[in-house]
């Protein structure tokens, strides 16, 4: 039994205590801690039977799953969302989206401000982690321009589909006032939920519906700091950051390959483009081109799609879209550093270089580092979910990639997996949505800089 009567015990306990304080609340911490608290208070929102249209039926891992799913945006589903869930159950869902999407730390900070008027350092540097700001003093312009932007383009794109569900097909004003805004906010967050049985297989040939969709997806992956820079205007493009250039070029980039690649494999198959139109075909082409980069909605059954169209959307899906925003994946600046990097040692040349600007040796491993610990996380995953169900490969690895990534686009195999490959895209989503390296950072012990430099040895590469 240990004496508390002696001094030395107190301050050693009270030292533990506050050291343990310390490292829960660190910024790098309180970012997936916050988000775990909003996941099990969504779960227990969805549990709640009027959430729920048959109180009888299972409610704990659908609820938890779906939680998830919402709050890391990714759209992965185990039951079918508008039969299973009541309006209020939708409701939470929309709202889970909308948090997760802002980043939590970001909503909390915000508030902070709107209440206080007044923002601690404490929460400067959370809101520095989950929006990538670099300067405390823009750290509170960030908060309010991110809210603007989120409310501008969300907006927008809910009164186009407003419209259009309104006159098009029928629905009350406040049906269509309802669908337009539940999926322009799902749209924006790249989200992929819907309040339709097929997702939005039965609007494939409406550009009125797909075009804004994909717009609203295209521009909440671009990433917050893109949008402030580009809505700021007056900058050349000669004038660009790196970053900047990386993911402008890199998205266009991606988008024209994607499109391109999705057309020329799945045209003529009666499965999924044959049968259309020829809008119908161009609009499936862009919404497979636009949805895999972590959107979450499809417009064609992947589950018809041919192998060659799989694999092209693991890629996307894998590389996913811009920094601090709402795509996931491992970000089109990690996966076109690394591709620079590639380039440049090929070349022979010693620093690597891009648009007349040297890329650091620290950035070049953060890169690589993301990048490998998002393989890992998506082989690991692959590796079991083919343990824990019967299906192949193929559909399975489609599956994890489309986890981790927090895309949410599924061959249907999602309806059918065991509780047990459950948790494990529960855990493939939360990694995806909170950052290889804060996951990484969030359990790593704290580190010390060490005061000395070992001997230089060269291994044989290759």
């Amino acid at each position: 039994m240990v004496d508390l009567s002696n001094g030395r015990v107190k301050t050693w306990i009270t030292g533990q205590g506050n050291r343990l304080q310390r490292g829960l609340l660190h910024p790098v911490r309180s970012v997936p801690l916050a988000f775990i608290v909003v996941i099990f208070v969504g779960a227990g929102l969805l549990m709640l039977p009027m959430s729920r249209t048959d109180v009888d039926a299972d409610s704990g891992l659908p609820a938890l799953f779906t939680s998830v799913s919402a709050v890391c945006v990714t759209g992965l589903i185990t039951v079918d969302t508008p039969t299973y869930w009541t309006p209020f159950g939708h409701a939470v869902i929309l709202c889970l989206i909308q948090v997760g999407g802002f980043g939590i730390m970001t909503l909390a900070t915000l508030l902070a401000l709107l209440v206080r008027k007044s923002i601690g350092l404490r929460g400067q540097l959370v809101a520095q982690s989950e929006t990538h700001t670099l300067n405390f003093g823009d750290v509170r312009s960030v908060l309010f321009r991110v809210a603007r932007i989120m409310i501008l383009f969300e907006s927008a794109t809910a009164a186009v589909l407003t419209i259009r569900f309104w006159l098009a097909y029928d629905d009350n004003p406040g049906t269509a006032l309802w669908h337009g805004t539940f999926h322009a906010v799902s749209a924006f967050n790249n989200a992929g939920f819907a309040l339709y049985s097929d997702n939005l297989i039965g609007f494939a040939g409406d550009p009125w519906i797909i075009v804004p969709i994909c717009l609203a997806v295209i521009t909440g992956g671009l990433g917050f700091p893109v949008l402030i820079a580009l809505l700021r205007g007056g900058v050349r493009i000669k004038d660009w950051t790196v970053h900047l250039r990386l993911t402008v070029f890199g998205t266009l980039l991606l988008l024209g390959v994607g499109g391109a690649l999705f057309a020329a494999f799945e045209w003529n198959r009666d499965q999924t483009l044959g049968q259309m139109s020829l809008g119908g075909k161009l609009l499936a082409t862009l919404a497979g081109s636009v949805f895999p980069r972590t959107a979450g909605f499809n417009s064609v059954d992947y589950g018809a799609a041919s192998p060659e169209t799989l694999m092209i959307t693991n890629i996307l899906m894998f590389i996913g879209g811009g920094s601090a925003g709402t795509a996931g994946g491992i970000k089109i600046t990690t996966f076109l550093v690394l591709g620079f990097a590639i380039w440049n040692e090929i070349r022979g040349r010693e620093h690597v270089t891009i648009a007349h600007r040297s890329i650091s040796s620290p950035v070049q491993r953060q890169a690589l580092s993301v990048a490998l610990l998002g393989v890992g996380a998506v082989v690991g995953g692959t590796l079991l979910l083919l343990m824990f169900t019967d299906f192949g490969l193929e559909k399975v690895l489609f599956e994890s990639i489309s986890a981790f990534a927090t895309v949410g686009v599924s061959t249907g195999i999602t309806y059918d997996l065991p509780a047990n490959a459950q948790w494990v895209l529960m855990v493939l989503m939360f990694t995806g949505r909170i950052g290889t390296i804060t996951v990484g950072s969030a359990l790593a012990l704290s580190s010390r800089p060490r005061l000395y430099q070992l001997p230089e040895e060269r291994p044989i590469i290759g």
